[in-house]
């Protein structure tokens, strides 16, 4: 099976979040920061990767991202600080 991601942009400030799925997590990080992500990441500038969690059944990836799609901001911000506390830039390679 094929490795999926659900994850996590955010801009400069913090101040908005976006949630996504791929299968590719770096060439869509590099879509994001090159202005080709959403209409929701280019308005806001969401360039910057915070979380991500990677899943082997795409069923399950789409379902997580549904989930924290309806979170409250708290518990996003919260979930993405448990593993990144500091809420720096993620480097992939």
């Amino acid at each position: 099976m094929r490795q999926s991601f659900v994850y996590i942009m955010t801009n400069k400030y913090r101040t908005s979040f976006y949630i996504g799925v791929t299968s590719d997590l770096y060439k869509r990080v590099i879509e994001h920061s090159k202005g080709i992500g959403s209409r929701h990441t280019i308005r806001y500038n969401l360039t910057d990767l915070v979380y991500f969690e990677t899943f082997s059944d795409i069923n399950n990836d789409i379902a997580r991202e549904k989930q924290l799609k309806n979170w409250h901001r708290d518990w996003k911000i919260n979930l993405i600080k448990n593993l990144n506390p500091k809420l720096k830039t993620l480097e992939i390679t």
